[in-house]
C-alpha cells in the first residue's frame, strides 16, 4: 500500500476523531453552568453524591453491555486515583466553589487544568524515565500561567488574597490533575472510556452513601433547572462526555486534541453570560486568553521530549476539564 493510499484511508478517521474530540470539549464546557443550575434545586453534597451515583450506574451498564473485563490488579491504584480525583474530589470541590463564586470566575481558574495536568504528568513520567523531563521553557510557561490566574483571583478579591472559593478551585485543580495524569497513563493499556467508566464505578459506593446522607440533611427544591443540571452532570459531564473525548483523543492524538481543549474556558464564559446572565469581570477574557497562550507555550516546549504520543502530560493535558 502506498503512502498516498494510507493517508487517504486515515483522513476520514482523523476528521471523525477531531469531531468527537471537539464534541467532548463542547460538552464539558457546559459543566459549570449545569452545576450552577443543579445548585438551584439541591445542596452541594447532594449534587456531588447524586451525579456520581447516576454516572456510576450508567457506566456500569455500559461496561456490562460491552463485556468489559475487570482491569488487572496492577491498574487498581491508578483507577483509585481517577475515582478520587475525577469522580469525587473535583465534583465536590468545584460544586462547593460554585456556591460561593460566579461561573465566569471559576471557569478562568479551572482553565489551568490542562496546564496542571501536563505538569503533573511530566513529573510523573519524568520521575520514571530518563530524558523524559520537559525543558525549562515548559516550566516557565507553566509558572507564568499559574501566576496569571493567581493575580486574577487576588484582583477579584479586591487585594484581600485568595477566597474560600479560590481554595476550593485550586484544590479541585490539584486532585483532578492527578486523576487525569493517572487516567492518561492507564489509557495506554485500557480503552479510555473504560478508564473513566471503572473510575466512576469504583467511586459509586462513596457517592451513593454521600447522596443518601445529603438528601436527609440538605433542602431539595424540585425545580426544572435543578433537575436538568443534575441530569447533565451525571450523564454527560461525569461519563458520556468522556466517551467521545477519549475516542477522539485516541484517533487524533493527545497534542491535537488538547489544542481543541483550549476553547473550553472561553466557551464556558459564553455560557455564563447566555445561560446564567452573569456579568463578566473586565479581566476574565484577557486572563483566559493569557492562560491559553501559556498552555500553547507548554505544548510547544514539550515537543521533542518524548511526550505527545499518549503519555500523560504529552502535549499538554491528556483530558478535558469537567
Amino acid at each position: 500500500m502506498s503512502a498516498h493510499d494510507s493517508a487517504t484511508m486515515l483522513r476520514p478517521i482523523a476528521v471523525g476523531g477531531t469531531a468527537q474530540a471537539a464534541l467532548g470539549v463542547f460538552a464539558f464546557s457546559f459543566s459549570f453552568p449545569a452545576t450552577a443550575w443543579a445548585l438551584e434545586g439541591f445542596g452541594p453534597w447532594t449534587v456531588t453524591g447524586l451525579r456520581g451515583t447516576f454516572a456510576g450506574l450508567l457506566a456500569g451498564i455500559c461496561l456490562l453491555a460491552a463485556g468489559a473485563r475487570v482491569p488487572p490488579r496492577s491498574a487498581w491504584p491508578g483507577l483509585a486515583a481517577v475515582a478520587v480525583g475525577c469522580a469525587v474530589g473535583f465534583p465536590l470541590l468545584s460544586t462547593l466553589a460554585l456556591r460561593l463564586s460566579s461561573t465566569a470566575h471559576s471557569a478562568v481558574v479551572i482553565g489551568l487544568l490542562p496546564l496542571a495536568t501536563a505538569a503533573v504528568g511530566a513529573l510523573r513520567v519524568g520521575g520514571l524515565r530518563a530524558g523524559a523531563r520537559p525543558p525549562r521553557a515548559f516550566w516557565l510557561a507553566a509558572l507564568a500561567g499559574a501566576a496569571v490566574v493567581l493575580a486574577f483571583t487576588v484582583q477579584q478579591s479586591g487585594g484581600a488574597g485568595l477566597t474560600t472559593a479560590d481554595l476550593y478551585l485550586f484544590g479541585a485543580l490539584l486532585v483532578c490533575a492527578f486523576g487525569y495524569a493517572e487516567g492518561g497513563r492507564l489509557a495506554r493499556d485500557l480503552p479510555g472510556w473504560q478508564v473513566i467508566g471503572w473510575g466512576v464505578v469504583a467511586a459509586l459506593p462513596v457517592n451513593a452513601l454521600t447522596g443518601a446522607l445529603a438528601l436527609t440533611a440538605e433542602p431539595v427544591h424540585g425545580n426544572w433547572h435543578g433537575l436538568t443540571g443534575l441530569a447533565y452532570l451525571a450523564a454527560v459531564s461525569q461519563f458520556g462526555g468522556f466517551v467521545v473525548w477519549y475516542r477522539g483523543m485516541a484517533a487524533i492524538g493527545v497534542p491535537r486534541a488538547s489544542q481543541l481543549q483550549l476553547a473550553q474556558p472561553l466557551l464556558t464564559l459564553c455560557w455564563a453570560v447566555l445561560l446564567l446572565a452573569e456579568t463578566l469581570p473586565a479581566t476574565a477574557v484577557p486572563t483566559a486568553l493569557a492562560v491559553v497562550a501559556c498552555i500553547v507555550a507548554t505544548q510547544r516546549a514539550g515537543k521533542g521530549t518524548g511526550k505527545g504520543r499518549g503519555q500523560p502530560g504529552g502535549g499538554g493535558g491528556g483530558a478535558s476539564s469537567q
